[in-house]
């Protein structure tokens, strides 16, 4: 069965950095855009970063210069980097994975079929 499995969410202070995994198994069809989403309670899920299977890779503005996106096709792991995170940075963030490269362009969760559980980020000032 396939399955999305994020770590390495945690508590850190403002300035701080982080960085989480998304670890793909089972039989995902096709994978050509992998992205990070987040949460914050009462809030809507937002794109944050997307990296498409050939290596492109996009962000949300508010993240841009601070995060970075990664993937290791030989490990089926995406990574998040989180650098200078704020408070507002505050969420569950989830990894998810859509069969067409569009989506990391576009950046709707409606275009993702496929979701991890979600590993929580939080920054205190």
């Amino acid at each position: 069965q396939a399955q999305l499995v994020e770590s390495g969410g945690g508590s850190v202070q403002a300035g701080g950095s982080l960085r989480l995994s998304c670890a793909k198994s089972g039989d995902i069809y096709r994978s050509d855009c992998m992205g990070w989403f987040r949460q914050a309670p009462g809030k809507e899920r937002e794109w944050v970063a997307g990296i498409t299977d050939g290596g492109v890779k996009y962000y949300d503005d508010s993240v841009k210069g601070r995060f970075t996106i990664s993937q290791d096709n030989a490990k089926n792991t995406m990574y998040l980097q989180m650098n200078s995170l704020k408070p507002e940075d505050t969420a569950m963030y989830y990894c998810a994975s859509s069969p067409g490269w569009a989506a990391c362009l576009r950046g709707r969760r409606g275009d993702f079929g496929y979701w991890g559980q979600g590993t929580q980020v939080t920054v205190s000032s």
